[in-house]
């Protein structure tokens, strides 16, 4: 039998094992939308991580209560009243912010991460360990967010987190700032991410293909 994952294991397998963008590849929508600057993707980023972490705090303290014929509609709702607070607390702090993330703020309700957490994790897990792991897991998709949205603000605006980066000179890449963007972004670091892992793959066939001499 496998042993049970530590508090710390539960934090990291969302931050990098399971990454929702890099690993899983899930939340494009707003992966894709809002991630023109380092900002956008950042708030995104901030407050979906916010709901995950508070929904799935809720399903795991309420997951004997609530019964299995109706666990997806009360799933749903807990997140959508969070996806709400975080609505109005958006709107409260900044209106340009606001603005700038337009409805992919509401569309959190939708994004299959939070739904996955909650059903497949929060659901079978007490309070503690689904909380962490729903936080690495939002970190994770924050970490993602913002890997792709600094690389299209600094070769799309030459600039980041609106600091000018470059000189008068610069040719900002005006596709980076257009949809397509996104996907040549998401495209290359998902490379990357593959790469990482062919190589650390190889490395452990290696690894076991060694005599046992060699081991020790």
């Amino acid at each position: 039998m496998n042993a049970p994952a530590s508090n710390f294991d539960e934090f990291m397998d969302g931050l990098w094992k399971q990454n929702p963008i890099f690993v899983m590849v899930l939340g494009m929508c707003p992966t894709l939308a809002v991630t023109v600057s380092a900002i956008n993707s950042i708030s995104m980023g901030l407050a979906t991580t916010f709901v995950l972490a508070a929904s799935c705090l809720l399903v795991s303290m309420l997951r004997h209560a609530i019964p299995k014929e109706v666990r997806i509609a009360s799933y749903i709702v807990i997140i959508a009243t969070f996806v709400t607070v975080v609505d109005y607390a958006i709107q409260a702090i900044s209106l340009e912010l606001y603005e700038a993330l337009g409805a992919y703020i509401k569309l959190i309700v939708a994004n299959c991460v939070l739904l996955g957490r909650a059903e497949a994790h929060a659901a079978k897990n007490p309070p503690l360990p689904a909380t962490l792991n729903a936080i690495g897991m939002g970190l994770g998709f924050t970490i993602g967010l913002l890997s792709i949205g600094a690389v299209r603000e600094i070769l799309g605006a030459g600039a980041l987190f609106g600091i000018p980066l470059f000189g008068p000179h610069f040719q900002p890449w005006v596709v980076m700032v257009l949809p397509p963007g996104g996907f040549f972004v998401l495209a290359g670091w998902l490379i990357v991410f593959a790469a990482i892992k062919a190589r650390k793959q190889r490395l452990q066939e290696a690894e076991n293909k060694a005599p046992a001499g060699a081991k020790a």
